[in-house]
């Protein structure tokens, strides 16, 4: 089998502290490249220089909008600890900077085996019928979104958004991967939480991310990911999602927030 187009498409050259890379045009969103795959970009440089394997946490700020093309990332390590490590990164694209990164990374084998760990969850699994029995989306369901062809989603019924009637209740809940069959990874859950029709769109609203911050919880076991996505306030030209992915093994593996500005 050949390379799966996320690692083709997010592969960085250089040796550091510097990287090039590429901002395709088959990861748009509105407007622009999806913040998710920059973000990517961003943790993938940040995983090369910093000593710990695993993203434990990425916050970005996302200063302009990415065109396609040619990009450069731009990293910094800021302190290196005995079990977590934090760094910078600064996306760049035709000389400005697109994208500013802040990450802590550690290793969440070694962490989840220290004594003595808590464990409490007031949250389950979203509870779905199984993905055959759901509603997919055709790869080009959603005009203009090309990131929307690289995954699958399964859905319990058709959006009201994607049929012209907007339900007004901004939360669902689906599955989702890769369409290729790349089994997802940590360093592809920041793309995963960006990656979906956001839940706004039941209110009729078109956005763009502002700030973005993923939490990664857990290694990811193989097969489809169960997600939740919602939005609870909407007001002054900006709204909150908040964004959940629960693995095969019903492990939540990544939790997200952002701040997004409405469109129009």
């Amino acid at each position: 089998m050949g390379e799966f187009e996320f690692d083709a498409d997010t592969r960085l050259s250089g040796e550091g502290p510097e990287f090039e890379g590429s901002l395709g045009e088959t990861w748009s969103g509105v407007p622009g490249v999806n913040g998710g795959f920059m973000l990517v970009l961003c943790t993938r440089a940040l995983a090369r220089v910093l000593p710990f394997p695993d993203p434990l946490v990425i916050s970005g700020f996302y200063l302009r909008p990415g065109s396609p093309g040619p990009a450069r990332v731009s990293t910094e390590v800021i302190r290196a600890g005995k079990t977590t490590a934090f760094g910078e990164a600064a996306l760049w694209r035709d000389g400005k900077q697109v994208l500013r990164t802040t990450a802590a990374f550690t290793d969440l084998a070694q962490a989840a085996a220290r004594p003595g760990g808590h464990a409490f969850s007031a949250g389950t699994a979203p509870a779905l019928p199984p993905p055959e029995e759901c509603f997919g989306f055709e790869p080009g369901a959603v005009r203009g979104v090309s990131i929307a062809r690289h995954f699958d989603y399964r859905i319990p019924s058709a959006p009201g958004w994607l049929t012209g009637q907007p339900t007004g209740d901004p939360q669902y809940e689906f599955w989702m991967r890769f369409r290729d069959g790349r089994p997802a990874d940590l360093l592809a859950l920041p793309l995963i939480v960006d990656a979906a029709p956001p839940a706004v769109l039941e209110l009729g609203i078109a956005s763009t991310t502002v700030e973005l911050t993923v939490h990664l919880r857990a290694r990811p076991a193989p097969g489809w990911l169960a997600c939740r996505t919602w939005t609870s306030y909407v007001g002054g030209g900006y709204h909150e999602e908040d964004f959940e992915v629960w693995d095969s093994a019903g492990t939540l593996v990544a939790q997200s927030r952002q701040l997004a500005l409405i469109l129009g």
